[in-house]
């Protein structure tokens, strides 16, 4: 199984199309939550992967924290605009272009902490078993896993129901706690999960945030 060739090509538009300034998800300001993860040193310097890392804002940021810092997308052109960006502002980080529902055999590397921003929505209920089992094989024993997803408490996109159509015509799926949970726990220790507020151009959004360690036996 693979992202469905449809969101392809609409990520794809999406990014030859807006300005990056004006992608919704592509904010100027990293998230307080990744900011914090480096300031209270909860995962300090070490070989970090950003899975769905669109132009790759949030990869440049790790990298200039002293991270090893690798960003992957299936966006051809988000990853031109994220290597444009790197070099630019001399980020030193890399960017891969993979499907995380594929196998991932152009990531050679592993890792001691991944995370995906803003991701796991675009993931329906039947990929993410196979999605986690990848994170799980780029992380290095006892590394940190990080994901923020849309909660279904979300008042955005008309507020109801778990799958919900954005204004850009992508179609996202909401999740509960307790789904989280039950998708992590087979292959993760969960450090932390809650519901959180997250700034998006267009409100705030409620979220569910995750913080699991890669478990022994997986």
């Amino acid at each position: 199984m693979h992202m469905p060739a449809m969101l392809k090509e609409q990520m794809e538009k999406i990014y030859r199309s807006l300005p990056p300034d004006k992608i919704p998800w592509n904010l100027e300001a990293v998230p307080d939550i990744l900011q914090n993860i480096v300031k209270t040193k909860t995962i300090q310097p070490c070989k970090v992967i950003e899975l769905g890392c669109g132009v790759g804002r949030y990869v440049r940021y790790f990298a200039t924290k002293g991270f090893d810092a690798t960003g992957v997308d299936f966006s051809d052109s988000a990853l031109v605009l994220a290597r444009e960006a790197a070099l630019k502002k001399g980020a030193h980080c890399r960017f891969i272009v993979a499907d995380v529902l594929g196998d991932m055999t152009e990531v050679q590397d592993t890792f001691d902490f991944a995370y995906d921003w803003e991701l796991l929505h675009h993931i329906f209920p039947p990929d993410r078993e196979r999605y986690l089992h990848s994170v799980c094989h780029l992380l290095n024993p006892g590394g940190y896993y990080l994901s923020v997803c849309f909660s279904e408490e979300d008042p955005q996109f008309e507020g109801t129901g778990k799958y919900r159509k954005t204004p850009l015509d992508t179609m996202l799926y909401f999740s509960s706690e307790d789904e989280i949970k039950a998708l992590v726990k087979p292959l993760f220790e969960i450090e932390e999960i809650k519901t959180v507020d997250i700034k998006g151009k267009g409100g705030v959004h409620t979220a569910i945030y995750a913080f699991l360690r890669k478990r022994e036996d997986s």
